[in-house]
């Protein structure tokens, strides 16, 4: 599933199809949908940007300690990849990450379906080491039976089957629930997985806002503007932007440091 490349600081589309986020809040609801889980922690979680290094690091220390290495890695390095909510992620199916042809989609979106602000967003799958890790793990299903055909159609796997599964096989369990008038929605298992793998990584504390907070960070380092880590983390508002994401401000040593 492909969506059309977006142009820095305009809207992407697909078919016609605007694709920019909408929500002006990292926390709020629209039309229903949940807003950012983990809401109340992060409020209280102190700012904490990883490095690849730590990163990589917590990758080792997860295999270490997971009964089910190749599942928790992919899970772990996705959250860092794209920038998703553990709620999205949960909603996210086969064919969001395949091509028909088995190939992984380069350029995807995240449905209306998935976004937990209702809108279509895009979504970008070009790290080298989470095509490592998901290669693993998909690789994995198909051995174990999630087969449905051959390896020339999604890898053999059901396009509409969760792309993640909870340790009993099946997809991760979102229940709905009113809260002031508004249908919302929660999954704690992903949650839990998530907080587990954090913790196993030695980042005990963390939420996974630390991982939309570190993304950012590297899409700034990169020169991406407020619209551009917004549009990929489906926060529509600068302002919003910048109070939840702020732009990190080297030291003067760093500033300074080999100038000539």
């Amino acid at each position: 599933m492909t969506a059309s490349t977006a142009v820095p600081n305009e809207p992407a589309r697909d078919g016609g199809r605007d694709l920019s986020p909408v929500s002006n809040d990292e926390g709020s609801a629209f039309e229903g949908f949940e807003p950012d889980e983990g809401a109340i922690e992060s409020a209280l979680e102190v700012r904490r940007i990883l490095s690849v290094t730590e990163i990589s690091l917590g990758a080792k220390l997860i295999m270490a300690h997971s009964h089910q290495p190749t599942e928790d890695l992919a899970l772990y390095y996705i959250l860092f990849a794209i920038g998703a909510r553990p709620l999205e992620i949960a909603r996210l199916e086969v064919q969001d990450y395949l091509e028909a042809s088995g190939d992984v989609s380069r350029i995807s979106f995240i449905r209306p379906e998935v976004a937990i602000n209702g809108r279509t967003r895009p979504l970008y799958f070009l790290s080298a080491r989470l095509d490592e890790v998901m290669a693993d793990y998909l690789g994995n299903r198909g051995r174990r039976g999630d087969r449905i055909g051959g390896d020339s159609y999604y890898r053999g796997l059901d396009p509409r089957c969760p792309l993640f599964l909870s340790p009993s096989g099946q997809g991760f369990a979102i229940t709905s629930y009113e809260e002031k008038g508004q249908r919302r929605f929660l999954c704690r298992g992903i949650q839990e997985a998530y907080r587990k793998l954090l913790r196993y990584a030695g980042f005990s504390g963390l939420t996974a806002l630390a991982a939309r907070q570190t993304l950012a960070d590297r899409l700034y380092s990169r020169g991406a503007d407020e619209a551009q880590v917004g549009l990929l983390l489906g926060i529509a508002d600068r302002s919003a932007v910048r109070e939840r994401f702020p732009r990190r401000q080297p030291t003067l040593e760093e500033l300074t440091k080999d100038l000539i």
